[in-house]
C-alpha cells in the first residue's frame, strides 16, 4: 500500500504541464557545437549512431548508440562533435511544469539511461509525426507520446531522488493530508484546514488543488468513499453505521457514494462479496 506520502507525491507529479517546442531526426554536421551554455527548457537526445560529447554541469559524456540523454533546464551544457562520424540522434525540446518548478527541479536523475534494442525508436517517430501534424488529436498524442519516453527514461534510471524540499508547500500539504486522513469523521472545514497549513483560504485552495488535483472538499469526500468501500468489504457495519462513523448524513452519504463509483453502498458490499465467491 502507498503511504501518504507516496501518493501525494504521485498525485504531484501527474500533474505535469507539458510543452513541445520542436522535435526531430538529425545527422548533426561537423560544425554542431556549443559551449558552456543555459536553457529554460529539457532536452531529450536519442542517440542512433556516431559520436561526439555532450557536457552537464562539470560531467562530459560520450554518448554511444541506444543511450537517451536528458539535459536539463537551468544545466550548464556543452556539446560537440569529435570526428567525421557524427551523431544521428532524435530529439526534442521541451518544458515539464509543475506548478512554478520544472520536473527535473523535483527530481533528480541520471542524465543518461541505457536502453534496449533502440526501444524507443518507434515513439520518437511517432512523437516528430504527430508534432508535424495539425490535427486536434495529434496534440493529445504528442503529449501521452512525450510521458511515455519521460516514463521510460525515469524506468530505466538508477538513484532517481526527489528533491521535494525545492517546493516548501510539498511538507504542508503531507500533514494536511495526513490530518485529513485521521480525522475523516470530523467537521473539516477549508479555513480550519488553511490555518494548520498557516495559508490564506484562497492560497490554500489553490494549493490543495495543485497537488492533489482535487478542491479540499472534493478531496475529502473522495478519501471518505474510499473509507466506506474498505468497511463495507471488511466489516459487518450497516451503511448507517458506516455513514456515521465518517460523519455523513445516510442521505447524502448513499446519494455520493453512488455519484462516485456507480452503485449505491449495499449494491457494492453484495457485488464485492460475489466477487469473493467467485475468487
Amino acid at each position: 500500500m502507498k503511504t501518504q506520502k507516496g501518493r501525494l507525491l504521485g498525485k504531484y507529479l501527474a500533474n505535469v504541464q507539458l510543452d513541445i517546442s520542436i522535435a526531430a531526426y538529425t545527422k548533426v554536421p561537423t560544425t554542431w557545437n556549443e559551449d558552456q551554455y543555459t536553457t529554460d527548457f529539457n532536452k531529450f537526445y536519442y542517440i542512433m549512431e556516431g559520436e561526439g560529447f555532450v557536457k552537464v554541469n562539470d560531467e562530459t559524456y560520450y554518448p554511444k548508440p541506444g543511450e537517451l540523454y536528458l539535459l536539463p533546464s537551468s544545466s550548464v551544457q556543452s556539446y560537440g562533435t569529435i570526428s567525421d562520424n557524427t551523431f544521428g540522434k532524435y530529439w526534442c525540446h521541451f518544458t515539464a511544469k509543475i506548478g512554478d518548478f520544472d520536473l527535473f527541479q523535483l527530481m533528480k536523475t541520471p542524465v543518461f539511461s541505457k536502453l534496449d534494442d533502440f526501444e524507443l525508436k518507434e515513439k520518437f517517430e511517432q512523437l516528430i509525426s504527430n508534432w508535424q501534424c495539425d490535427k486536434l488529436s495529434s496534440h493529445f498524442r504528442v503529449h501521452s507520446i512525450l510521458l511515455e519516453i519521460i516514463a521510460v527514461f525515469i524506468e530505466r534510471s538508477d538513484h532517481i531522488q526527489f528533491k521535494v524540499d525545492t517546493s516548501p508547500s510539498f511538507n504542508k500539504m503531507d500533514i494536511i493530508l495526513t490530518y485529513i486522513e485521521e480525522h475523516l469523521d470530523g467537521n473539516l472545514s477549508v479555513e480550519d484546514l488553511a490555518l494548520i497549513a498557516n495559508f490564506h483560504p484562497n492560497y490554500f485552495i489553490s494549493v490543495f488543488k495543485q497537488f492533489t488535483g482535487y478542491s479540499p472538499i472534493q478531496y475529502m469526500n473522495r478519501r471518505r468513499i474510499e473509507k466506506a468501500k474498505e468497511l463495507l468489504v471488511i466489516s459487518e457495519l450497516t451503511v448507517s453505521n458506516i455513514s456515521e462513523s465518517l460523519g455523513m448524513e445516510i442521505y447524502y452519504f448513499s446519494r455520493l457514494f453512488k455519484e462516485l463509483t456507480g452503485f449505491s453502498p449495499t449494491s457494492y458490499r453484495n457485488l464485492a462479496k460475489k466477487s469473493q465467491i467467485n475468487l
